[in-house]
């Protein structure tokens, strides 16, 4: 496998599919959102700033996704920026893909100057966060979920 990170920016035509896969893995969160909307923000994700979403690629098949959003949701400004929408294709998951990219959006949101850095998961998913340096922060509903907000200081992350 010769796996490489990529901004979405740089290989535009997976949008389509990445938005259909986005709404798919977290339309539950938001029963209105469509593939047009979905497809609608993506293509607003730029490489280098906020948003973006850089995609896993073997070769020119995507893997994963993961993206850095000033608001996800929006209805909580206290927490951002936040890594969002981690998203493993089932025939690449259990070999790592998942915390590769959450290395590398904590690593890019460093080089943007973003001190920290959140994400919301529900509490099976915490431990995960957890290898990777995440800690918890608050416990809220999200739509009818509860979830676990996490956070993480990308500055040191970046230097470890």
């Amino acid at each position: 496998m010769a796996l490489r990170i990529a901004s979405l920016a740089d290989v535009p035509r997976h949008l389509p599919a990445l938005a259909s896969a986005h709404v798919q893995a977290f339309g539950g969160l938001l029963p209105d959102w469509t593939e047009q909307q979905a497809r609608a923000e993506l293509a607003t994700h730029r490489r280098g700033g906020i948003p973006d979403t850089w995609l896993a690629l073997d070769g020119d098949e995507w893997l994963g996704s993961v993206s850095l959003l000033r608001a996800d949701p929006a209805d909580l400004p206290q927490y951002s920026p936040w890594l969002a929408s981690l998203l493993v294709r089932p025939q690449a998951r259990s070999q790592g893909l998942g915390a590769q990219l959450v290395a590398h959006c904590v690593a890019m949101a460093a080089r943007l100057g973003v001190a920290e850095l959140f994400l919301y998961c529900v509490e099976a998913r915490v431990p995960f966060y957890q290898r990777l340096g995440w800690r918890r922060h608050a416990r809220l509903p999200l739509a009818s979920l509860p979830v676990v907000v996490m956070r993480i200081d990308s500055r040191r992350t970046a230097d470890d």
